[in-house]
């Protein structure tokens, strides 16, 4: 999988076919049908090498253990770009996949909430994770949009004054790119509330 992993990190996704790695590997697409049956599963391989052995989480509340978890994934879909447009939809899940899915899960055992809420729980962070990895495709996603957008904002910025307070607010306050964090923080703010009123 190695072969695939690298053709998808440095071309993307779309690059990767069964012919593309037999002949990366110098073999002929025939011989690697019969270590891998299609590309669905060579992709379902390539996300567990990617994504690696699911973390072990630092012991503390379920809080902590979901940021964490969240925070790690990040650092995987920005390792290997790929893996945003990868993950999505139905698919075969490879067993490191599904052990992140287990991790988490542990993370909000004993939070009171059933099975499907916390299901819904790490599908919601997992969200929100993937779509902060989708935009930042610099370090900086938040800087950067605003220097596209300066132009404009010269010309008409009468046209968008909320735009230009909130940026203006940003950058005087050094809050820019702050988007993945904020937004886990207020969903694991939401998720508080559900656990205390389950566990009241």
């Amino acid at each position: 999988m190695r072969a695939a992993t690298a053709v998808a990190d440095t071309e993307g996704l779309g690059a990767v076919s069964m012919q593309r790695v037999a002949d990366e590997l110098t073999s002929t697409k025939m011989a690697l049908y019969r270590y891998v049956p299609g590309k669905a599963e060579l992709v379902a391989l390539m996300i567990d090498r990617a994504l690696g052995e699911p973390p072990v989480l630092a012991p503390g509340g379920w809080r902590e253990r979901l940021r964490e978890w969240a925070m790690r994934m990040f650092t995987g879909f920005r390792a290997h770009r790929w893996l945003v447009e990868a993950t999505v939809g139905p698919r075969v899940l490879g067993p490191c996949e599904i052990g992140w899915l287990e991790s988490a899960l542990l993370a909000l055992e004993d939070t009171g909430l059933d099975g499907g809420e916390r299901m819904d729980a790490v599908a919601l962070v997992a969200g929100h994770v993937r779509l902060m990895a989708q935009q930042g495709t610099t370090e900086r996603p938040e800087r950067d949009a605003a220097a596209l957008m300066a132009g404009v904002l010269r010309e008409h910025g009468e046209r968008f004054p909320a735009v230009c307070s909130a940026m203006a607010s940003a950058a005087e306050g050094g809050a820019q790119d702050q988007g993945l964090e904020f937004g886990i923080e207020r969903i694991l703010d939401g998720l508080a509330l559900l656990i205390h009123r389950r566990t009241e």
